[in-house]
């Protein structure tokens, strides 16, 4: 027997690619492993939107290196590579190769094996039993600036909705209580007639019990009917992720977004108002290239308006092979920790301000974990809860629970019997 273990660095995507790989090496006679020393295959499903998870692979090889010398181990590179870093690793990788070429993976194995010659057709091997990842795009055209995804990944390629409808009804049908739509833009998604809306609508209408999420928005393209649609879908979760990355309108010329503020702040606006209970989160930058205090002052103000849910902060970096790399990283590194703690604080009060809400409220909560003595799980709005150990509660139920306490990113509640 021959054991694979395969890391997958970075986003929801690469975690559904990871299972869609799991797939074809399980097919091919492997079998899991969660130890790297009894690998005879490791594989990497990289990420490439920042340069520290490139770094983080480099760390990988030389433990694979040391392995290598007692034992044969094939090294495998896919997912989100920029061909500048395929070049640069290609000594250190047995095989490197695109994940939309999957199909071709028993042939440099030297394993012939009919395949699907579609790399969405493959079955995923999925990790979890009740929740699960499935793609409905994938590459990008947006080309924001600091981002390399277009070049990684290539342009965007929508799958067609029949597959997407099918798979989602083989998990209804399987026990799964939460699936998750994926695409770099959903929004864009556009096949056999189905926009995303109307793709949404459809698998809303799906009979079964279950909860339907999707990321990523881009704001640019979400729609009046994309926002009406989840206001009356049952099914949706009344979160939504929408990527602000800054609150000044020449810092967002910069990173090529193709909005201003107002117009993002009146979206939320109208997400608001059709959906009053929606937990809202964003992606913000600090220090990219000339922006300035005055600019950075804007996009603190944007977030004290907007009260977000949660927003992953990120200090800039450059990015070789991405437009804002040739700009002068001109922000010093402790002007953009200092900024990055300003926006981390007015997070903490928002996110606090809108959890103390729940106070009192019973919700649903879907159990994915537990540690020291307690469950944790999500709402239907994405706020994290944990309960009490109990012997008649286990992972995938959903169970529904009063809130007791809440913290900034953290509900604690009981169980209703």
């Amino acid at each position: 027997m021959k054991y694979y273990h395969i890391i997958a660095f970075g986003c929801q995507m690469n975690k559904s690619d990871a299972e869609r790989l799991a797939a074809i090496l399980e097919g091919l006679g492997y079998q899991k492993t969660d130890n790297e020393k009894s690998a005879d295959l490791i594989a990497v499903v990289a990420c490439s939107v920042r340069q520290s998870a490139v770094d983080r692979i480099y760390g990988k090889i030389k433990i694979w290196n040391k392995l290598k010398k007692n034992k044969k181990i094939v090294t495998l590179l896919t997912g989100c590579v920029l061909k500048s870093d395929q070049k640069k690793l290609s000594q250190s990788f047995d095989l490197i190769f695109d994940i939309k070429n999957l199909n071709k993976l028993p042939k440099l194995l030297k394993k012939e094996r009919p395949i699907s010659s579609d790399y969405f057709s493959v079955t995923p091997k999925y990790q979890s039993k009740f929740q699960a990842y499935v793609p409905i795009s994938t590459g990008c055209n947006n080309y924001c600036t600091y981002c390399v995804v277009p070049y990684a990944r290539g342009p965007e390629i929508s799958r067609p909705a029949k597959e997407i409808i099918n798979e989602v009804k083989s998990l209804i049908n399987s026990g799964y209580k939460e699936t998750t739509l994926l695409g770099q833009n959903v929004n864009s998604y556009y096949s056999e007639n189905y926009n995303f809306p109307k793709l949404l609508k459809t698998i809303n209408d799906l009979p079964g019990n279950f909860w339907l999420n999707f990321v990523t928005s881009h704001p640019k393209d979400l729609s009046d009917e994309l926002i009406k649609i989840m206001a009356n879908g049952k099914k949706i979760c009344q979160y939504m992720h929408l990527p602000v990355q800054a609150g000044d309108n020449k810092v967002l010329k910069a990173m090529n977004r193709h909005y201003t503020s107002v117009h993002y702040k009146n979206l939320i606006k109208k997400i608001r108002k059709a959906m009053p209970d929606i937990a809202i989160s964003t992606d913000i930058i600090v220090g990219f290239p000339k922006e300035t205090k005055a600019q950075f002052n804007n996009t603190a103000k944007l977030m004290k308006q907007i009260n977000f849910d949660m927003a992953y902060l990120a200090e800039y970096s450059p990015r070789p092979g991405t437009a804002a790399a040739k700009l002068e990283d001109n922000v010093p590194a402790a002007e953009k920790s200092r900024r990055w703690k300003i926006l981390n604080e007015i997070l903490k009060k928002s996110a606090l301000k809108n959890n103390k809400n729940y106070l009192k409220k019973i919700v649903e909560v879907l159990i994915n974990n537990h540690d020291k003595g307690y469950f944790y799980g999500k709402t239907k709005t994405f706020k994290t809860v944990k309960i009490k150990k109990s012997p008649n509660i286990k992972i995938g139920d959903i169970i529904k629970v009063k809130i007791i306490k809440a913290a900034d990113f953290c509900l604690e509640g009981v169980r209703l019997e």
